[in-house]
């Protein structure tokens, strides 16, 4: 005797349990989205800080960083240099951009996020 197929009250459950899973799966693409436009910036923001570093270790004159931090396309960061006096030492700095969260359906849902680096290098004037 074949195995009975029911009464048909399973006919449509894998439907509905796709219907389920779909935006579930699609908000956890976009804050995958999301993170990897996050480390994108951070990344840019490294690159700024080392081109602010180099900027103003061979000229000290202020605003500099500011310039070299623009130049390699980072409007809108905030630059922090700390500069010993004395050539051959070590200078440091800071730069701080911030990231906004725009992605649809999951960008209104985290604060934006600011992204930081310091790069070091050596006073060459």
């Amino acid at each position: 005797m074949p195995p009975s197929r029911g009464t048909g009250s399973d006919r449509g459950q894998a439907t509905v349990e796709l219907a389920l899973a779909v935006p579930v799966l699609l908000v956890g693409l976009l804050l995958v989205v999301q993170a990897g436009l996050v480390v994108a910036e951070h990344v840019a923001t490294v690159h700024a800080a080392r081109e602010a570093a180099r900027a103003v270790a061979v000229d000290g004159r202020r605003g500099v960083a500011a310039d070299a931090v623009a130049d390699v396309g980072r409007d809108g960061c905030r630059t922090a240099v700390d500069r010993p006096a004395q050539v051959g030492a070590i200078l440091s700095v800071t730069v701080t951009c911030a990231v906004a969260t725009d992605v649809p359906f999951v960008g209104p849902l985290l604060p934006d996020i600011d992204v930081r680096s310091q790069a070091a290098m050596r006073v060459e004037r």
